[in-house]
């Protein structure tokens, strides 16, 4: 199995369940893992063939800058989803960090996977 990773993406939302979060933006940080057979794009050695990591994060900065959620878990799920379903990828692990949720900690968050993980 290939994996092509996108690590630390940071990305300002409207992320919480407090009222005063609600009225702020925050910053989550997102590492994927995406299955991808990639031997068809070394051998052409052209974008077409793989999985466009840059497209991936553009899709998700778009769409995580216009949310507003209440829950990393909802955030998270919708993220995955988005992967799966638009970038005809087969697998994925988040893992979704809400820094500076909790004092003390760099911070707080999930990280799941979904699809069929290849073997």
């Amino acid at each position: 199995m290939d994996i092509i990773f996108i690590r630390e993406l940071r990305i300002e939302t409207v992320i919480g369940i407090y009222d005063w979060e609600r009225d702020i933006r925050q910053p989550v940080v997102l590492d994927l893992e995406m299955a991808f057979d990639i031997r068809k794009a070394a051998a052409s050695d052209h974008i077409d063939d793989t999985l466009n990591y840059k497209a991936v994060a553009k899709r998700l900065i778009a769409f995580v800058e216009d949310s507003k959620f209440e829950l990393v878990e909802t955030l998270a799920e919708r993220i995955t989803e988005i992967v799966l379903q638009e970038f005809d990828v087969a697998w994925v692990r988040l893992v979704l960090n809400k820094e500076g949720a909790v004092r003390g900690s760099s911070g707080v968050g999930v990280i799941i996977e979904r699809g069929e993980k290849p073997a």
